[in-house]
């Protein structure tokens, strides 16, 4: 779970684009930077989740970023046109993505009680 966080959270700075392309319209003004701090914070996690002192730390702030940008995962899974930018289809993006957010959500707790 670290090595996953960590990586996507690397993604954010070499190709900040993929992720601007699912962020809300409502949103775009702010879109960079919300990219640059949420990769950020999937790097801090993802590494603080290595250390038994950290880890629920970690846990308990991957669960509220996993919350923070489930509204992106939903805008990706009903526009075409995000759907089109980053190249998934309408199934991945909201039959097996969204659903996936909440065993992410229960991996992370799972983190929290160990």
């Amino acid at each position: 779970m670290s090595i996953f966080y960590i990586y996507i959270g690397i993604k954010h700075f070499i190709d900040p684009n993929w992720f601007l392309h699912i962020i809300p319209p409502t949103l775009i003004p702010y879109g960079l930077e919300i990219v640059y701090i949420s990769g950020f914070f999937e790097i801090l996690f993802g590494i603080l989740l290595l250390f038994d002192k950290y880890r629920k730390i970690a846990a308990y702030g991957l669960i509220l970023l996993l919350l923070a940008v489930y509204p992106a995962n939903i805008y990706l899974a009903f526009s075409k046109e995000a759907q089109e930018l980053i190249q998934i289809s309408s199934f991945m993006a909201s039959w097996v993505r969204l659903p996936l957010q909440f065993v992410f959500l229960g991996l992370a707790y799972w983190h929290s009680k160990n």
